[in-house]
C-alpha cells in the first residue's frame, strides 16, 4: 500500500508541474499576441505546445484511473489473502511454514499445541529439530527426496514435544517457487495419530478422498458455474477463472482454480463472487459438513487450500509492482507455473486467456495489453504456437 500512495504523490507532482507549465505557455501566447514578433510561425509553434499540454493532462488522468484501479484491486486481494490466512490459523491440524532449508517461519495454532511451544519460540528454528533423534537420518533423506522431484508428499514419522514427549505424526510437505523457478518456502501439514490410525494414512492418496465415487459435474467454456456457500468444488480437469468487480463495475481477476484445487464461496469473504469455466470442466461438488466432519478429508483438503493461499499472495505481490510491464510478465511467469505445458520453445500457456483477461487482472487496458504482448515478442521473452497459445520462454524476470 505504501509504494501505491508514493506513485499517487508522484502524479500529484506532474500535474502540478503540468499546471504551471499550462500557466507559462499562456503568458508566453498573450505576449506573442500583443507584441510585434519575429516569425509568423511563433503563435502556431505554441499553439503545438498548448495541445501537447493538453495531451499530457489526459495522460495524467488515464495514471489516476489506473492508480485508483490498482489500489481496488489490491484491497481485494489482501482481502482474498486474509480469508486464507484466518483458514490458515484456524485449521484443525498443524500447519507449519518453513524456509527452502526446513527453518520454521510461520506457525498456525493447532501447531503451537502439538509441539508445545509458543509462536514466537517455534520461529527461527529448524523443523528436525522436533524429530525423534532415531528417524533424523531418515527424515533428512525425505527432505533430499521432496527437494529433488518438487512433488507434494508424505512421511509418517515420530515427532517430539517441546517437554520430551514423543507422538506419532503425518506430515504433509509441499514446496512453493519463486518467479526464477527456485525453491523458496516449504508448506508443512502435521497431524498428530495414533498407532491404529497409522496405517490407515500411510494409504490416504493425495486426491481418492475427493474424487471417491463422487459424481462429475461438467460445465463447457464460458459457463457461469454456480457457487453454494455450503458446497467446496474440486477441480478435476480444466481451468476456472476466479472473478469479482471493482467499484467501477469492472471485472477484477482474483484466481484462476487449475487442476487439483479447490474453490468456492464458502473461501472467500467478498461479497461479489464469480466461478467462469475458461475451458471445458469437470467438477466435484464436497459439501462442507462432510469436510468438517471427516479427519481423512480435512486432511486432504488443508494442502489445496495451501494452493489457494499461494495463488492468492502472487497475485498480491503482481498487482504491487509499479509498471504495466512488469506486472505483465509476472502475471505471465505465474500462469506459467500454474497452467504451463513444457514445450521445445519453453513453456506453453494450455488455455487461451483474452487480452481483456490479461488486462483486467493487470489493471490496465486491453490495447496496452495488446501493445506490450508484441514487445514482449520482439525481446524474445514469448512467443506464439500454430493455435495463437502463449509460450513462455525461458529467461530472468525482466526488471
Amino acid at each position: 500500500m505504501v509504494e501505491i500512495n508514493v506513485d499517487k504523490i508522484k502524479i500529484d507532482k506532474f500535474a502540478q508541474s503540468t499546471q504551471e507549465m499550462d500557466k507559462r505557455i499562456a503568458r508566453l501566447y498573450e505576449n506573442v499576441v500583443k507584441k510585434p514578433v519575429m516569425s509568423h510561425e511563433m503563435p502556431e509553434a505554441l499553439t503545438e505546445l498548448s495541445w501537447a499540454s493538453q495531451s499530457v493532462h489526459f495522460a495524467i488522468e488515464e495514471l489516476y484511473h489506473q492508480h485508483e484501479q490498482l489500489e481496488e484491486t489490491k484491497k481485494t486481494l489482501q482481502a482474498e489473502c486474509k480469508r486464507y490466512e484466518e483458514l490458515f490459523e484456524e485449521a484443525p491440524d498443524g500447519y507449519l511454514v518453513t524456509d527452502a532449508q526446513g527453518k520454521i517461519q510461520l506457525a498456525n495454532r493447532k501447531a503451537t499445541k502439538l509441539l508445545n511451544l509458543k509462536k514466537e519460540s517455534l520461529v527461527g528454528k529448524p523443523i528436525i529439530n522436533f524429530v525423534a533423534l532415531k528417524q533424523k537420518h531418515e527424515f533428512r533423506n525425505f527432505l533430499t527426496q521432496v527437494s529433488q522431484n518438487g512433488r507434494s508428499q508424505e512421511l509418517i514419522i515420530a515427532l517430539q514435544q517441546h517437554g520430551n514427549e514423543l507422538f506419532n505424526a503425518a506430515l504433509t510437505v509441499a514446496i512453493s517457487y519463486n518467479n526464477q523457478g527456485k525453491a523458496q518456502t516449504m508448506r508443512w501439514l502435521l497431524r498428530s495419530i495414533n498407532e491404529s490410525k497409522r496405517a490407515e494414512l500411510v494409504k490416504i492418496t493425495k486426491d481418492r478422498d475427493f474424487d471417491g465415487d463422487r459424481p462429475i459435474h461438467k460445465y463447457s467454456k464460458g459457463d457461469t458455474i454456480p457457487l453454494n456457500t455450503q458446497v467446496i468444488w474440486y477441480v478435476r480437469q480444466g481451468l476456472v477463472k476466479l472473478t469479482t468487480l471493482g467499484e467501477t463495475s469492472e471485472e477484477v481477476l482474483v484466481g484462476l482454480a487449475v487442476p487439483g484445487m479447490v474453490f468456492g464461496s464458502y473461501l472467500t469473504s467478498l461479497h461479489t463472487y464469480q466461478a467462469t469455466a475458461i475451458s471445458d470442466v469437470r467438477l466435484v461438488a464436497i459439501d462442507v459438513s462432510e469436510i468438517l466432519a471427516s479427519p481423512a478429508l480435512s486432511h486432504a483438503f488443508l494442502p489445496k487450500i495451501n494452493q489457494r493461499l499461494q495463488q492468492t499472495e502472487s497475485f498480491l505481490v503482481i498487482s504491487g509492482l509499479r509498471r504495466v510491464q512488469d506486472r505483465l510478465y509476472g502475471l505471465l511467469q505465474l500462469l506459467k507455473r500454474e497452467i504451463g505445458e513444457k514445450v521445445a520453445q519453453g513453456t506453453r500457456l494450455s488455455v487461451r486467456l483474452t487480452h481483456e483477461d490479461l488486462a483486467n487482472a493487470c489493471c490496465t487496458t486491453r490495447v496496452t495489453v495488446t501493445r506490450l504482448l508484441s514487445q514482449f515478442k520482439k525481446q524474445g521473452k514469448i512467443c506464439f504456437d500454430h493455435k495463437k497459445h502463449i509460450i513462455v520462454r525461458d529467461l530472468p524476470h525482466i526488471g
